[in-house]
């Protein structure tokens, strides 16, 4: 069974969802990719309350020092990438062809699509905990992010990252 609560954040409310012990979705409200199947929970559940503290310490401007348990529902693939994800460091970013590149050499072949990382990075289930926000595009191209550009931006910005120098590409 699946459990919902909401968090209103600095940038928009937050969906959580858990099975009752991990975290298995942290979506922006109305962002893509989300599926609103979820009841709310009346009762709060102790991944909850330890999640949304995550996220008080998070939106201030620091790193939270306490990891939260997370549950993945998806491809390999997807999985994989996700992980990696999870690996990112609070205020640094890395390209999607970081990621591509290291799955290629992960597997032992000689390439991995950065478009099938995208797709994978794009469907993370749990935002800001797994930080997809973090990954970027080649030449500091800032693209991507299921919740909207507005928030990726916001989200670096917290963790201290000049977006200055980064550039949205025109479509």
């Amino acid at each position: 069974m699946n459990y919902m609560c909401k968090y209103n954040s600095e940038i928009g409310n937050i969906i959580i969802v858990s099975d009752g012990e991990n975290l298995t979705g942290l979506w922006f409200e109305g962002q893509k990719h989300f599926l609103n199947l979820f009841e709310e929970q009346e009762e709060e559940l102790e991944i909850f309350t330890k999640t949304k503290r995550w996220l008080d310490i998070y939106f201030s401007g620091k790193k939270p020092e306490f990891s939260i348990p997370v549950i993945f529902s998806g491809t390999e693939f997807r999985v994989k990438v996700w992980n990696i994800l999870k690996e990112i460091p609070y205020g640094e970013v890395i390209t999607y062809g970081d990621i591509a590149k290291r799955l290629a050499e992960e597997k032992g072949i000689k390439k991995m699509s950065a478009q099938a990382v995208g797709a994978a990075v794009g469907h993370n289930p749990i935002s800001i905990i797994v930080p997809c926000h973090r990954v970027i595009g080649n030449n500091n191209n800032l693209t991507g992010y299921a919740g909207g550009l507005d928030k990726k931006k916001r989200l670096l910005e917290i963790e201290g990252i000049d977006i200055s120098k980064m550039t949205v590409p025109e479509k």
